[in-house]
């Protein structure tokens, strides 16, 4: 649809002058992993093309977050939570079965580097979840609506069982070393998986919540925070962080040895870290005026 032209009024949208360098995007913010992001101008002034392209195209449109139906945000979730639960666990399996080659450090790059790429590509179609205690912590500081959590959760479950039934097809019989059970005891195995997945959870948070944080480096840093929790966790109660990370490879191994620690205790982390976001972050009236977002796609 063509925009109406008035002679009389400046073109606010005129291309800038000559050796000036126009932004990327506008000041406009999209978050990562939240529900409740802003809409992205359905113009073209939300990128530099219009100088050349008078009409909406392809290249200038761009649907709101909120237009995505539940459909394709369940099945971006389905595909998110296949990839992040076949490397993660893929890292443990190929370590046990070619004698330590992964290492520790190879076990954690495995699972974070999963989750950066799987926030950066599908982040902007369901919020990248992939983790039943981020969905539910989500939804009780209403960040989420209640009533998709359900559907969130399917999506989750199915894909942590499908990535790890391809798993144990490919590497059977190895698919042990992809199950997630504790080294210490119960009570220390619970108090890990609570403080990494509140660390998780308070730094999800951040990113994906507060206006003054850098939500464009969300893949980055939940990343980042997943690779340095299992290194701490990982050898004493797997640094699973997520009831699908171990749920899965736990029913294709037919090994629920202390499951419910993993249920539990992540999805307590998660609330207690979001929640602990949600008290100690700035309103917006406590900041006049906000501090601008730095980020590199500007």
């Amino acid at each position: 649809m063509a925009t109406e032209y008035d002679p009389g009024t400046p073109n606010a949208s005129a291309p800038a002058t000559p050796g000036t360098p126009a932004p990327l995007f506008s000041s406009v913010r999209v978050d990562s992993l939240s529900y409740e992001r802003k809409e992205v101008p359905s113009c073209g002034k939300c990128l530099p093309l219009n100088s050349w392209t008078p009409e909406h195209t392809c290249l200038t449109h761009f649907p709101a977050p909120s237009d995505v139906s539940l459909a394709r945000k369940l099945g971006a979730e389905f595909v998110g939570t296949f990839i992040l639960i076949f490397a993660a666990t893929a890292g443990p399996i190929v370590n046990q079965k070619y004698n330590g080659a992964e290492t520790l450090i190879g076990n954690a790059s495995c699972a974070g580097l999963a989750v950066m790429i799987v926030i950066l590509s599908t982040g902007h179609i369901s919020g990248a979840h992939l983790n039943p205690s981020l969905t539910i912590a989500f939804a009780a500081l209403r960040h989420f609506p209640w009533v998709q959590v359900p559907a969130y959760i399917a999506a989750q479950v199915s894909g942590s069982i499908c990535a790890s039934f391809a798993l144990k097809g490919v590497f059977h019989p190895f698919l042990s070393g992809g199950v997630t059970v504790p080294s210490v005891s119960i009570a220390q195995a619970f108090f890990l998986e609570f403080i990494i997945t509140f660390n998780l959870l308070f730094v999800v948070t951040a990113v994906a919540t507060d206006t003054r944080a850098v939500g464009e480096l969300a893949g980055i840093a939940v990343g980042a925070t997943v690779l340095l929790n299992i290194l701490v966790a990982g050898p004493s109660s797997g640094g699973s962080m997520n009831p699908v990370r171990t749920l899965g490879p736990a029913i294709a191994a037919n090994n629920y040895s202390h499951l419910w620690i993993y249920l539990v205790a992540p999805t307590l982390g998660a609330v207690a870290g979001a929640a602990v976001y949600t008290a100690v972050k700035l309103r917006e009236e406590e900041v006049d005026p906000p501090r601008p977002i730095r980020s590199f796609r500007r």
